[in-house]
């Protein structure tokens, strides 16, 4: 990944926590945690944790229905040549490094 796909990436994560803060309800804490795009930058999936986890659908499926608005918002933003299509996805990996560091701690305390 190049310098600028990499500014790119972080601002686009920037900008999506900001938009979700902005725009969420505050019955969940959102935190974005990546932004992974295409080999042809046309589409980026931004990944989020949601807080507490029994929200997560309602977070996603609000996520999903801005993201169109999102777009809009990046657009705003900055400028790139072609801006990209985003979706939002809840960030499995990052769950399951939680789960680990949980398992881990447990042991150490047995």
């Amino acid at each position: 990944m190049s310098i600028r796909e990499e500014k790119i990436r972080e601002l686009v994560m920037h900008l999506a926590a900001e938009y979700l803060r902005n725009e969420a309800s505050l019955a969940s804490l959102i935190t974005v945690t990546n932004a992974i795009f295409n080999e042809h930058t046309n589409t980026a999936t931004i990944f989020f944790t949601v807080f507490p986890e029994d929200k997560e659908r309602t977070a996603l499926e609000f996520a999903q229905r801005k993201a169109r608005d999102f777009r809009e918002h990046v657009r705003e933003k900055i400028r790139i040549r072609e801006l990209p299509f985003f979706q939002f996805a809840i960030d499995k990996g990052e769950k399951n490094r939680q789960l680990i560091d949980e398992l881990g701690q447990q042991a150490e305390q047995q």
